[in-house]
């Protein structure tokens, strides 16, 4: 075994950021995976039949592109190249035009009378800002920020619940449901303090960047990733898992691109007591069902703005979306469940031979439920696409379980990282003014469990790593 400065365990996006931010600094650096393919939850595979290829985890990136640590990578020299379809969400509606996200606050504004006026007051404040803006959001919340008014202007709008923020600006259905999806990507019920923020953030996010798709899969992003680390003298091991980190090489640092659970079972016989308690009150939020279907061609969509875009709401109406993800967060499942619906190859010729075409959607769920919701899922879609059964080829699904099986770090399906609920937004996993670092000397966390959170952003792992530079090297 060879020694290293500093050993990440687990190759997702975070993990691999870490390593990057570790390698930059000189420092030698070793990453072990335990899938035989990296990237944890950005990763792409041909799920159902030959020539389809699948995103398995992540589809759509708009943190991606609003990355500050992605953004100072030279991640198109590594092959990474960016897709960004005409609108960045459609968000279908029975009987009336599709209400949608577009790059322009105005293109949004016009899709949802009577509230266009009152959207643009709404989100024209964080789109100007948003180039300073991003970097507070996506920094530890305990931090003293470069630019106090501008995150004051978010904060003011962030820490309302998401039903009643949209109650309270819009009259409109229209504008009511389209805020309720980008919401519910929260994965809390939308009438819990600060379920706002995440919703605020997908919808500045849209207008200041776009919601992208990367050409070939999301794979890509963790190729181009794997590339910069390797270009630095990185190392990278796969089918490596680690069931205790005494089999690791000797090193002076460790970080753990996992969750609290994995690092109490692999490290917790050197963790004090106090902070390995913490660490297992640690709160997972609801789980997710998935389905990827190869198709015959394009969804049917009823509307033809809804082909328009990489990324789709379906949902109906705000009291439909609040009620299904209620009841994912309380332990049952609605008939009519809020998707989320990725249809990549009307982008990407490269995701399906020709004429073909991939689609991929999800749900949330209890967490920890083996319900099969397939016949739910396609229910809603085609609720808003009739014919789009008789396009199916063939489908892949995973509940929860199938869903942490394929990675550990999915806790019961959740692919957050944890529940998103006002605590755990700013304090995750646990109270700290360093939320990365343990107590025990040279380990620390860079996952999605720890500030920002969820996403395809590398900020865990970018703030992870500076502070093991801090703490650890002296740097």
């Amino acid at each position: 075994m060879t020694n290293y400065d500093a050993v990440v365990v687990g190759s997702g996006p975070n993990g691999l950021s870490a390593a990057i931010v570790l390698a930059r600094a000189g420092l030698s650096v070793l990453v072990r995976e335990a899938n035989t393919t990296i990237g944890g939850g950005a990763r792409s595979l041909p799920l159902t039949l030959d020539g389809f290829v699948h995103d398995i985890g992540s589809a759509v990136h708009p943190m991606a592109l609003a990355s500050p640590f992605f953004r100072s990578l030279p991640l198109n020299d590594y092959g990474l190249q960016w897709i960004q379809p005409p609108l960045p969400l459609a968000h279908p509606l029975d009987g009336d035009p599709p209400a949608v996200l577009g790059h322009s606050i105005d293109e949004t504004a016009a899709t949802i009378s009577p509230d266009g006026k009152a959207y643009r007051r709404l989100l024209q404040p964080l789109v100007d800002d948003w180039d300073v803006l991003i970097p507070e959001i996506l920094s530890p919340p305990l931090h003293l920020p470069s630019h106090p008014l501008a995150l004051a202007q978010f904060g003011i709008r962030a820490l309302w619940p998401a039903a009643a923020l949209g109650n309270f600006v819009f009259r409109g259905d229209r504008a009511k449901a389209l805020f309720a999806g980008l919401a519910a990507h929260s994965i809390v019920p939308l009438e819990q303090v600060a379920s706002s923020a995440i919703g605020l953030v997908m919808a500045a996010s849209g207008h200041a960047c776009g919601w992208p798709i990367p050409r070939g899969g999301s794979q890509q992003i963790t190729e181009a990733l794997a590339a910069c680390l390797r270009s630095l003298g990185g190392t990278i091991e796969t089918d490596a898992p680690v069931d205790t980190v005494d089999s690791l090489p000797p090193s002076r640092a460790l970080l753990f691109d996992l969750t609290p659970r994995q690092v109490a079972r692999i490290a917790g016989h050197r963790l004090p007591q106090g902070y390995l308690k913490s660490l297992r009150r640690f709160t997972y939020g609801p789980g997710v069902f998935k389905v990827d279907w190869a198709l015959a061609g394009p969804i049917p969509w009823r509307d033809p703005e809804c082909a328009r875009t990489a990324t789709l709401h379906i949902g109906g109406s705000a009291a439909e979306i609040s009620a299904s993800e209620s009841a994912a967060w309380n332990g049952r499942f609605d008939g009519k469940p809020f998707l989320l619906l990725a249809q990549q190859s009307l982008f990407d010729p490269s995701r399906a031979p020709a004429g073909r075409h991939t689609g991929w959607a999800y749900c949330h769920v209890p967490n920890g439920s083996t319900l099969d919701v397939t016949g739910a899922i396609e229910s809603q879609v085609e609720r808003f696409a009739p014919g789009f059964r008789d396009l199916i080829l063939a489908r892949a699904t995973r509940n929860t379980a199938q869903m942490e099986e394929s990675n550990a770090n999915l806790i019961g399906g959740d692919i957050g990282g944890g529940a998103n609920n006002l605590w755990q937004l700013l304090f995750r996993p646990t109270l700290s003014f360093d939320p990365y670092r343990a107590p025990t000397g040279g380990m620390y966390l860079c996952s999605s469990s720890t500030p920002p959170g969820g996403g395809v952003h590398g900020m865990c792992g970018y703030h992870a790593a500076r502070s093991a530079l801090r703490h650890t090297f002296g740097r």
